[in-house]
Formats: C-alpha cells, sequence, structure tokens
C-alpha cells in the first residue's frame, strides 16, 4: 500500500505502519490557479505544466490513500495550495475516487477548524472516503518544536494514522468480495431553472 501526502506549505519541513508513504512538497513558487478551461477533460492533465499538479495526478493514481498538509493562512489553507489543489482536484477526481484522504492543519492559534474544513471538502466531492481521528485534524505552533509540545495535537495525528492504516487495511482485505459502486453518469443542474 502506498499513501500520498502533499504538503502545501511554503516551508518544506513516521510511518510505524506497514505502509510505504511520500511526501510531495508544491515548493514556495508562483502556483497557477484553474482557470476552468476544460483541458484536462479531454487530456487527463492540466494545461499548466509549470509545477507539480499534473506529477501529483500521476501519483494519485498509484496511491491507495491521500493525506493533505497545510498550515492556516488567514484563517484558511495557504493560497498556494488551494490553487494547487483546486487544479489537482479538478483533473484528477476520477483517479482519486473511494481512496481514503485526510486533512492536516497546522496553525499557531486560530483558523485550525475552518481549514480542516476547507480541505475536507476536496475529498467529499471526489467521492473519497475522510478518514477522521479523535478529534479535528490539527496541531498549534510555529516551529517542529512547538508543535511537539501540542501533546493532544500529536495523538490525534498517531490515532489519525493508525485510523488510515486500518481503513486500508479494511478495503485491501474486502477488494475481492466487495463491489465497489457503480458510478451515475453526472447530473449538473443550474439552481436558477
Amino acid at each position: 500500500m502506498h499513501v500520498l501526502m502533499i504538503n502545501t506549505s511554503p516551508h518544506k519541513e513516521g510511518w510505524k505502519w506497514d505502509i510505504e508513504s511520500e511526501i510531495l512538497w508544491i515548493g514556495k513558487g508562483a502556483m497557477h490557479g484553474c482557470t476552468a478551461c476544460g483541458y484536462c477533460n479531454d487530456h487527463e492533465e492540466c494545461v499548466f505544466t509549470d509545477d507539480l499538479v499534473n506529477t501529483a495526478a500521476q501519483k494519485a493514481k498509484t496511491a491507495n490513500a491521500l493525506i493533505i498538509g497545510s498550515p492556516v493562512h488567514y484563517a484558511s489553507a495557504a493560497g498556494a495550495g488551494t490553487a494547487f489543489l483546486d487544479r489537482l482536484f479538478y483533473s484528477a477526481s476520477k483517479q482519486l475516487a473511494l481512496k481514503p484522504g485526510a486533512a492536516v492543519v497546522s496553525c499557531r492559534r486560530g483558523g485550525a477548524s475552518a481549514t480542516f474544513d476547507q480541505l475536507n471538502k476536496y475529498f467529499t466531492i471526489s467521492q473519497m472516503p475522510v478518514v477522521s481521528s479523535t478529534y479535528w485534524n490539527s496541531v498549534h505552533g510555529n516551529t517542529v518544536e512547538q508543535v511537539e509540545q501540542d501533546l493532544e495535537g500529536m495523538q490525534v495525528m498517531r490515532n489519525l494514522g493508525a485510523n488510515l492504516a486500518w481503513l486500508l487495511s479494511c478495503i485491501d482485505a474486502a477488494k475481492d468480495i466487495v463491489q465497489k459502486p457503480v458510478e451515475e453518469p453526472r447530473v449538473a443542474t443550474n439552481f436558477i431553472r
């Protein structure tokens, strides 16, 4: 099993179960926002190729789960991270469907729950089971040392890891005996009609 973790923080910096993991850091350069051009509908990749969105989409095809990590900036996810995730999920939703997803948030003081809610919406619109813990998946602190002092937050992260490992094991055990849901053709309506 393989878990792809996407670090949307502009800053780069254990998994104890028998699960391979990889962290993809999006970097701190400029990030294109999604322009809803529709290119990815026909080509299964984003039209913009000067960042890691298409790389993340390719890695997501083989990953068994996805974890998204973000710092809190103005009570929401980091701006470049949001632009990255908008494009990733717009272009790779089909590859992500039915794979477990978890959001992890780090903040100095406030805005963690708003950011957590924001990130979880990417999973729910893409038919991904959302992995939970014993509290919202957030830690507090400006540095690694400060975060490590957030004992409750660290416990939440350990429980999140255990819950994700358990869910992946359940999915693996059931893959040959439980049929995946059949997706209906999408119906898009306009609220004005």
